[in-house]
């Protein structure tokens, strides 16, 4: 069954290992006949949650910027996944900053089951990408429809396309072939 799936990229950096990991995702998705977005968010303007909490209420929220299409696109999204360097063993900045920005999907009748991770960082150690996968996992609790449906660590790499030839990347390949 083709499935409709939303990637989301979320480095700062141009031509980083995290977004090469979701490139081979996409490659890998396309290739089992799903309908695949990219949404890139180096370009993005996405404001801080302020609290208000009145997404609750109106579903949408106040703040008028790139997250509220980015939402959008998540409510009608069967899968997505997120791509993100692992800074200080955490997720970016930019990717909390959606996440939270992403309070709207709560209530809503959101289509997305499964949440994948793709990560990548200068760290090789067995346990770099917990705090990220932690941090995620958080969000994912509040959405019970959702879980966890896989994640891609690469370790070791720091320049950009260094991770050419990593084995992660045939595993975020793997990994969107067989969602």
């Amino acid at each position: 069954m083709k499935k409709n799936i939303l990637v989301i990229s979320t480095s700062p950096r141009q031509g980083s290992n995290s977004e090469a990991l979701a490139d081979a995702f996409i490659q890998g998705a396309r290739e089992a006949g799903n309908q695949v977005e990219k949404i890139t968010l180096r370009h993005k303007t996405i404001g801080f949650c302020t609290g208000c909490l009145a997404c609750v209420r109106t579903r949408r929220c106040v703040i008028q910027d790139d997250a509220r299409a980015i939402a959008q696109a998540m409510l009608t999204a069967d899968a997505v996944a997120f791509a993100t360097p692992v800074y200080y063993y955490g997720m970016s900045g930019q990717m909390k900053t959606l996440l939270d920005r992403c309070n709207p999907l709560y209530s809503a009748d959101y289509a997305f089951r499964d949440i994948y991770l793709l990560c990548a960082a200068a760290e090789e150690g067995e346990h770099t990408a917990d705090g990220t996968v932690t941090g995620l996992q958080g969000w994912i609790d509040c959405f019970e429809k959702a879980r966890l449906a896989g994640t891609v660590f690469a370790g070791g790499v720091t320049a950009p396309g260094e991770i050419q030839g990593h084995p992660a990347v045939r595993k975020a390949y793997d990994m969107g072939k067989n969602t």
